[in-house]
């Protein structure tokens, strides 16, 4: 992305403040030293609607502080922060520093929290009220967007409460899933497999794996090309978990179910990615968030 950026805004803005400093400066000097040699009647001539006249009085005292003022700690305030272009200000202020320093006293500030459940196995933790309480809260701030506040995803964000596991229901891998993130892939394979026949007819031999409505001529006629699919799927359609090949057996469809849909999978491809967030969470976190997932599908240890 370095490649697209440039520091042309950063200068652009840094410009325009400037700009607006001096104008404002120029304004105040020129409505102090501006002479108009008013009417008799203290106006300067300026008529307005016919009858709305302009006097020639000085600005209110005042409002010409408030204008100093406002130059003046607008001055200040580029010498000490990060205001004109590339200059990094005299504080060395950075939001990146400040968020560091924030995220860091949060941490502090939760770390007694999250210190009793440090050595306690998932498996406990999901049967502690006060853990899964502040599972269920972690888990609505990271993880709902994508799997729903229910945990039961939608079309192409995996249900985690059914038990189908794309690389495995344990507490370890859940937890190597939240920290590290995955990245799912399946190529496009309509070449590998053959015509747009022979795409079909793979099709419905998947729907016949999972006893799904299908086409028994065309499924027939698809086992044999399924052998480019059981490289991940396996022979048996049952899926590889280190592999986060999907189980074609349980009626679990996560891309979407029917011929269309599975023909558009081997056609174009599918890419899948869940964020890692370790960026976000601290191992102790991530310990709590992990047991409330696990939870949802599985009976806690009490």
């Amino acid at each position: 992305m370095s490649d697209f950026t440039s520091n042309f805004w950063s200068f652009y803005v840094a410009i325009l403040t400037v700009v607006s400093i001096v104008a404002c400066a120029v304004l105040l000097w020129a409505a102090g030293t501006t002479k108009v040699k008013p009417g008799q009647d203290n106006t300067t001539g300026h008529v307005w609607d016919g009858d709305l006249r302009e006097l020639n009085n000085p600005l209110p005292r005042w409002w010409v502080w408030l204008f100093v003022i406002t130059i003046v700690f607008s001055l200040a305030y580029g010498l000490l922060y990060p205001m004109y272009g590339r200059y990094a200000g005299l504080l060395g202020w950075t939001s990146t520093g400040q968020h560091t320093i924030e995220v860091q006293a949060h941490q502090e500030a939760i770390a007694p929290l999250y210190a009793q459940f440090r050595d306690q196995p998932p498996e406990r933790l999901a049967g502690d009220a006060q853990a899964m309480a502040i599972g269920e809260r972690l888990f609505m701030n990271q993880c709902a967007m994508c799997h729903g506040s229910d945990a039961r995803g939608s079309k192409g964000f995996p249900n985690l409460t059914d038990g189908d596991w794309l690389h495995g229901g344990e507490p370890t891998v859940i937890e190597a899933t939240i920290t590290q993130g995955r990245h799912g892939v399946m190529p496009p394979l309509a070449a590998a497999v053959g015509s747009a026949d022979d795409v079909r007819n793979v099709a419905n031999y998947v729907l016949s794996l999972s006893n799904s409505p299908h086409d028994r001529v065309r499924a027939s006629q698809g086992r044999i090309k399924f052998a480019v699919c059981s490289a991940c799927h396996g022979m048996d359609g049952k899926g590889n978990t280190a592999l986060g090949a999907p189980n074609l057996t349980d009626n679990v469809w996560l891309h979407g179910w029917g011929e269309e849909a599975i023909v558009r999978a081997v056609t174009n491809g599918i890419d899948n990615r869940m964020p890692a967030q370790n960026q976000l969470l601290n191992a102790e976190q991530i310990r709590v968030l992990t047991a409330y997932v696990w939870g949802l599908s599985n009976r806690p240890t009490q």
